[in-house]
């Protein structure tokens, strides 16, 4: 449980209460770890034509955002994510605040996918802040608040300002706020370093979320910027992407990653618990949990994108929707050229379908309709939609249930 107290002050607090700051360089099983996900990674990304990844990419952060906020205890629908990113909103003012919620991570998550966050490190202290202001400052009033555990009262979050009061997380308390820049610094010093080697700093990456954690920045907001930050530093790593994401692993073991988290919390008994003031072996155990389950995602969205089994999802799909008279005959053929070539034009639709032009017109407007096939205006070139509707079928396992 998070909250914010008033309270005495504690005794002086150096950075070193939260070292080590990363687990031993070199470590075997990590360094395996991390260069296994960089491997399957490349191998997601080399499967599917670069339109088809930004397509893609499209909904993996609809499905990221809906874990992240799984994980905060926001349950929010898939569907009322989709409507809420064409902007139809519900009436009921608890459901539109996590759909408002659910648009702001999307949005967040975008720019970073796009290149168009910040040119400085993730783990940077300015970077962090451009994650908790361009967040929240997307969120309803409503949601720019947290309670004093002490009083009661709602505490406004300003976006992008740091904490400046006492907080609780479950055992463990946070720095005071006036430290906070020093232990900021700290983490930036060493997780925004261009050294040790790369596989070292992906491996490291899951001590950052930690650490970021554990300093407790913001008075509230803190795991979703954990989680972005981790995202963008592993795809200036080269490990990660647009195709996978760590939020859903973390979602469906959400106990075990809130458990190893609080473990890593926990201080060294003796000189056998390694070095620093904090259990190095409970950081360990936390960046091989956050590796294994990257790892998994990246495998779980390859064996979901493998070209025959996608078609062949696909196909038996549509031509049921062509035998319930939803979707018109020679649906499918324009599909598989949206996912072989990325995109086609419209003038090409006669020669995939074998229709004459009109009907094969026809056959692209309705699966325009249905959200299949999309459009940057309504002459150009259509590329693969994956709207709502069809993702149970092309897409099983994606959301839980």
């Amino acid at each position: 449980m998070t909250g914010t107290r008033k309270g005495t002050s504690p005794p002086a607090e150096g950075i070193g209460l939260m070292e080590p700051m990363r687990p031993p360089e070199g470590h075997i099983e990590l360094s395996n770890l991390a260069l296994d996900l960089v491997a399957e990674s490349n191998r997601l990304a080399g499967m599917l034509h670069p339109i088809v990844q930004a397509s893609v990419g499209n909904l993996i952060r609809s499905m990221n955002c809906y874990y992240s906020n799984l994980i905060e205890g926001h349950d929010t629908h898939p569907r009322d994510i989709d409507r809420a990113l064409a902007r139809d909103y519900s009436t009921e003012p608890r459901k539109r605040e996590l759909q408002d919620e659910a648009v702001a991570h999307i949005e967040v998550q975008r720019m970073i996918d796009r290149g168009d966050d910040p040119p400085v490190e993730p783990a940077s202290r300015d970077y962090i802040l451009w994650l908790h202001k361009s967040f929240c400052e997307r969120l309803p009033a409503e949601m720019l608040s947290a309670e004093n555990v002490d009083t009661k009262q709602r505490i406004r979050v300003v976006p992008g300002k740091l904490r400046d009061g006492i907080v609780t997380v479950g055992r463990h308390l946070p720095p005071r706020p006036e430290n906070l820049d020093r232990f900021l610094a700290r983490f930036e010093e060493v997780f925004a370093s261009p050294s040790p080697s790369r596989t070292d700093r992906i491996a490291a990456v899951g001590a950052a979320h930690h650490r970021l954690l554990w300093i407790h920045p913001f008075t509230d907001g803190n795991g979703r910027v954990a989680r972005l930050m981790s995202h963008a530093m592993m795809r200036r790593l080269g490990a990660g992407g647009p195709l996978w994401s760590v939020a859903r692993g973390l979602g469906r073991k959400v106990d075990e990653y809130k458990a190893l988290l609080q473990n890593a919390d926990e201080r060294r008994a003796n000189d056998y618990d390694g070095r620093g003031t904090l259990l190095e072996r409970a950081l360990v155990d936390f960046c091989r949990f956050f590796l294994d389950v990257s790892i998994d995602q990246v495998r779980f969205m390859t064996s979901l994108l493998a070209p025959a089994e996608f078609l062949n999802r696909a196909r038996i799909h549509v031509e049921e929707e062509i035998g319930a008279g939803r979707l018109p005959a020679g649906s499918f053929a324009l599909l598989r050229e949206a996912w072989l070539s990325g995109e086609f034009d419209r003038g090409r639709a006669p020669e995939l379908t074998g229709w004459r032009e009109r009907r094969a017109r026809e056959t692209v407007s309705a699966l325009v309709k249905a959200g299949l096939l999309v459009s940057d205006g309504p002459r150009k070139a259509v590329r693969l939609g994956f709207p709502i509707d069809v993702v149970g079928r092309w897409f099983p396992q994606l959301y839980p249930g």
